[in-house]
């Protein structure tokens, strides 16, 4: 005999769906096929599940809710905005949820304690998540827990993820610098645990092993600090350098000032280039140089395939990058950045 009311935790577990998608299904939501909707219909009527009206009105109020996840930047609100990359996302995700009835939440998350929130948001979410800079542990961890996911950037190999050349863009850049006559081309790098940081990698290794430049490579994080130190080390230890490829903009700011500080002419005795095509390429002095990432398009790309109800496991779409010449180094770009 029963001791208890069935809960939607059963309903999931009798259907063999998970809750969200239980959920979605008692609640009329969006995203979910025939299949999964007759499962969840048979196990409510075998339990004789009744949703609690409190319950159920929550839920409903949740339903049109996608979360963006992101680990690891800066998590004090007031400072938010300071962030380009997360800026354009954000600028991307609600172009994307513009006329419809769904909701952006943000989730910041300290690098190490991510995991202690994976958990409970893959549980609570509704229409889905957008991971930023998840590691792939993580993202594995979440992706397991509720399929709706899409990250921004490669991740896990079974997490669906929007992504773009990263590679192509950090090779086109190098390219272009050893077009202008540069020789003894700087790499500041970004952090190593993360994937499109070892794609700009792997770009920039094969354009001077393809044009025979030695390899100067420093390493930071997607910050303009750590740009800053990256690149006066640099010039400690390789005076002549004459070119700077950054991985970030942010990074490729700091490596200016660094040059600066150090009475480095740009371009004249260095040229920088960076990555993103964020506003700080046209804010600093002189205007950067850098690859665009199409940050708001993929991020609208990401919502928008939320929406209509995820994406199958490894599914990838791919956005081209272009290289944007400007001051820092000027000259004309090679082609084939796309």
């Amino acid at each position: 005999m029963q001791d208890r009311r069935p809960t939607i935790e059963d309903v999931a577990r009798v259907a063999g769906v998970s809750r969200a998608t239980a959920s979605r299904v008692i609640n009329n939501g969006r995203g979910t096929s025939a299949e999964a909707r007759s499962r969840v219909h048979q196990a409510v009527d075998r339990l004789g599940y009744r949703p609690n009206p409190a319950a159920r009105m929550l839920a409903l109020g949740r339903t049109d809710v996608i979360d963006l996840v992101a680990v690891g930047f800066e998590t004090d609100s007031a400072r938010f905005g300071t962030n380009p990359y997360l800026s354009r996302v954000v600028a991307g995700a609600l172009a994307a949820l513009a006329g419809t009835d769904t909701h952006l939440r943000v989730r910041l998350l300290a690098e190490g304690a991510a995991h202690r929130s994976i958990d409970e948001i893959a549980r609570t979410t509704t229409q889905g998540a957008i991971l930023v800079n998840v590691p792939p542990p993580l993202a594995t961890r979440f992706h397991d827990r509720c399929e709706r996911v899409v990250s921004l950037g490669a991740t896990a190999d079974r997490v669906p993820a929007v992504e773009a050349r990263n590679a192509q863009g950090a090779h086109a850049a190098v390219t272009h610098l050893h077009d202008l006559g540069r020789r003894r081309i700087a790499a500041v790098h970004g952090p190593a645990g993360n994937t499109c940081a070892a794609s700009r990698r792997v770009g920039h290794l094969d354009a001077i092993r393809a044009t025979g430049l030695p390899d100067i490579t420093g390493d930071g994080q997607f910050r303009r600090e750590a740009g800053y130190r990256a690149t006066a080390r640099l010039i400690a230890t390789r005076p002549d350098i004459d070119a700077v490829f950054a991985a970030s903009d942010l990074m490729a700011a700091g490596a200016i000032q660094a040059l600066t500080a150090a009475g480095r002419r740009v371009p004249d005795d260095v040229s920088v280039v960076g990555f993103d095509d964020s506003v700080i390429a046209t804010a600093v002095n002189p205007p950067m140089t850098t690859v665009r990432l199409p940050v708001e398009e993929m991020a609208a790309a990401a919502t928008r395939t939320l929406l209509d109800g995820g994406a199958a496991a490894r599914w990838r779409l791919v956005f081209p990058v272009d290289l944007v010449v400007r001051a820092s180094a000027a000259g004309a770009a090679p082609a084939g950045t796309t």
